[in-house]
C-alpha cells in the first residue's frame, strides 16, 4: 500500500503553530487575517544551506539475497569508505491581504528545492566555469486562499498539512525539513466553548484527465477512479503567545485534540501511473475495481509547563483493499487489510529555553512478519521480499493479505542514520531517546547550545531485518549550535551508528560496521 494510504486525511490537520504562510492546519483561524485592516503583503524566507560526509553507511556488511546494498557505494571503488554532499534550498512564505481584514491569499515558493552543489553544469563537468538554472529551479508549494466570516474561517487551495508531532501527516515546515505533506482541499473552522470545531474535504486524487477543446483546461472522465477523504477534529490548542503567558504566570497549560478521516477510492486505472514497458491508450478496458476504504483515529495530548513538556501522539489506521491487482482483467483473490498503530511520545526538562534541559523520548511502530521492513514499498516490484532483505512489500497476494506496519512521516526525524538514512523512516520499530542541552553561553540576541541524543532501537519483527534479529543498534548524535534572533544559524552535527545483529549479514557471515556522519547546516532566514 502506498504511504498516501498510510498517511490519509490527517493530511488535512494540524496542532502545532506555523509560521506566515504554512497553512499547516485547523489552528490557522485567520487571526492574522484580522489583524490586517488595510492591504498588505507580506514576504517571509530562508536560505538553507547544508553539507555532509556520510561514513561507511552500508554498514560493510555487503548486499541483501536481492542484490542490494544498504546505503549507495562509490561507482569507481565500492571499497571507498566515504561519500560527500551539500545541497541548498530557498523558501519563501507570501501573503496577500484585501482591505478590512476578510480576505487573503497566501502562498509558498521553493527555490532551488534541495538542489545539490555542483548541479546543472554548464556543459563539460571539467570545463564548465557555471551553473545554469535546473528546470525545476521555482516549485510552487502551495497557493490558496482564506476568508474569516461571521461562522468561522474558510480556506480552500493547495495547503500544508500537519498533525500533532508530525509522526503521520507533516508539513515540512522544520528548517531541517526535506518534503512535508500538502492537501488540495476546502476546510471549515470554528472557536466555541473553549475548542476549535473543524471539518475538511479532500481531492486526494483525480481519475483520469483528458483535455477539453480548449486545450487548456481538462476534466475528470472517470470519476469512480477519484480519491476522497473527509476528516472532522477537535482540538483545545493555544498558540505560543499564550504559552507564554501562562509559563510566566506559573500556570500549567493542557491541550489535546482528537481527528478521525475517511478515505476511499472505488475503481482505478494503474495504467495512469505505473510504469509500463510499452504504454498503452487509456479507455474502459483499463480501468480496475480497487474497493479502497480507510479510516485514521489519531490523539494528540501536550501537557505543559514553565519548566516541563510532555507530548503525545497516538494513531490508528484500518484499511482494506477489495483488489489489489493492477492488471485489467485479472483478479487477485482475498481481499487486502492494513491494522497500523504508531505511537510517538516526547519529554523535556529543566530551563526549556535556558540554561539546560533533558528528557526521554520513545516511538512505536506497528510492524509485519513479512521480510523487510516495508518503508518504501512504493519503490519495490511486485516480487515477494525473501527473508534478510532490507524492504519490500509487506502484502503479496495471495500468500499475504495484510500489510501492518505503520509508517512514521520521514519528516519526523529521531535519529541521523539509520531510520532517516538506511531505513528511510520509523517503521516496525520502536525506540528509546534519551537526550540533554547545555547552552554555553549568551551573546545579547544569540546562542550557543550543545547537544546530546542516544537513540537505541529495536525492530518488531525479528523477520522483518536484514539480520533476522530484533536489536538494530545505538545511534549517539551530538549538536553544537548557534542561532540569534536575527535569522542566522549555523549548526554542526555529528552522528555515529553502532550496529547490532539486526544488521548484520547471516548469509554471507559478515558482521555490520559502525557508520558515521558529519553535517553542517547554514540557515539565514527573515
Amino acid at each position: 500500500m502506498r504511504r498516501a494510504l498510510a498517511t490519509l486525511a490527517v493530511a488535512a490537520l494540524a496542532a502545532t503553530s506555523a509560521p506566515p504562510a504554512a497553512a499547516t492546519g485547523f489552528t490557522d483561524l485567520g487571526y492574522d487575517v484580522l489583524a490586517s485592516t488595510e492591504t498588505r503583503f507580506d514576504f517571509h524566507g530562508a536560505l538553507r544551506l547544508r553539507s555532509e560526509m556520510l561514513r561507511n553507511l552500508d554498514l560493510d556488511r555487503g548486499p541483501t539475497p536481492s542484490g542490494e546494498l544498504l546505503f549507495p557505494v562509490s561507482l569507481s571503488d565500492p571499497s571507498r569508505q566515504t561519500l560527500f554532499h551539500a545541497d541548498a534550498r530557498l523558501r519563501t512564505d507570501l501573503a496577500f491581504y484585501a482591505p478590512g481584514g476578510m480576505v487573503a491569499v497566501k502562498a509558498r515558493v521553493d527555490i532551488l528545492d534541495n538542489v545539490a552543489f555542483g548541479d546543472s553544469a554548464d556543459g563539460i563537468p571539467g570545463g564548465s566555469v557555471t551553473q545554469t538554472a535546473p528546470t525545476s529551479a521555482f516549485i510552487i508549494k502551495r497557493a490558496w486562499g482564506e476568508a474569516v466570516t461571521p461562522l468561522g474561517y474558510f480556506a480552500a487551495g493547495r495547503m500544508g498539512a500537519h498533525w500533532g508531532l508530525g509522526m503521520l501527516s507533516n508539513g515540512g515546515d522544520c528548517p531541517d525539513c526535506d518534503s512535508g505533506d500538502a492537501a488540495d482541499r476546502i476546510t471549515f473552522a470554528t472557536a466555541t466553548l473553549g475548542h476549535i470545531f473543524a471539518v475538511a474535504y479532500d481531492f486526494s486524487a483525480t481519475g483520469h484527465v483528458v483535455a477539453r477543446k480548449d486545450e487548456v483546461r481538462a476534466v475528470d472522465v472517470e470519476p469512480s477512479a477519484a480519491v476522497r477523504t473527509f476528516s472532522l477534529a477537535i482540538l483545545n490548542w493555544r498558540d505560543d503567545a499564550a504559552h507564554e503567558r501562562r509559563a510566566k504566570a506559573g500556570k500549567a497549560t493542557f491541550e489535546y485534540g482528537a481527528v478521525w478521516s475517511h478515505r476511499w477510492q472505488d475503481d482505478d486505472i494503474p495504467a495512469s501511473y505505473l510504469p509500463l514497458s510499452v504504454p498503452v491508450a487509456i479507455g474502459p478496458a483499463q480501468v480496475v475495481h480497487r474497493g479502497l476504504d480507510a479510516d485514521v483515529f489519531d490523539l494528540w495530548l501536550r501537557f505543559s509547563h514553565r519548566h516541563l513538556r510532555l507530548e503525545l501522539e497516538a494513531a490508528y489506521l484500518h484499511a482494506k483493499i477489495d483488489q489489489q491487482s493492477g492488471l485489467p482483467g485479472f483478479e487477485v483473490p482475498g481481499q487486502v487489510t492494513s491494522n497500523q498503530i504508531g505511537v510517538a511520545f516526547e519529554s523535556a526538562f529543566g530551563d526549556l529555553d535556558g540554561a539546560f534541559d533533558a528528557g526521554l523520548d520513545s516511538g512505536f511502530a506497528s510492524g509485519d512478519s513479512a521480510p523487510g521492513f516495508g518503508a518504501r514499498p512504493a519503490d519495490q516490484d511486485l516480487t515477494a521480499p525473501v527473508a534478510g532483505d532490507l524492504d519490500g512489500l509487506q502484502a503479496v497476494p495471495p500468500y499475504d493479505n495484510t500489510a501492518d506496519n505503520f509508517r512514521f512521516h520521514p519528516d519526523y526525524r529521531v535519529d541521523r542514520i539509520l531510520f532517516r538514512e538506511i531505513v528511510g523512516t520509523v517503521t516496525d520499530a520502536f525506540y528509546l531517546r534519551p537526550h540533554a542541552r547545555l547552552r554555553l553561553a549568551t551573546f545579547h540576541s544569540a546562542r550557543l547550545d550543545v547537544s546530546l541524543a542516544a537513540v537505541a532501537s529495536w525492530s518488531v519483527y525479528a523477520s522483518s531485518t536484514p539480520g533476522g534479529k530484533r536489536p538494530l543498534g545505538v545511534e549517539l548524535d551530538p549538536t553544537l549550535e548557534y542561532h540569534s534572533d536575527n535569522g542566522f544559524a549555523v549548526r554542526l552535527e555529528y552522528a555515529a551508528l553502532f550496529p547490532l545483529s539486526g544488521l548484520d549479514n547471516t548469509a554471507l557471515g559478515l558482521d555490520a560496521k559502525p557508520a558515521q556522519l558529519l553535517r553542517l547546516h547554514l540557515a539565514f532566514g527573515w
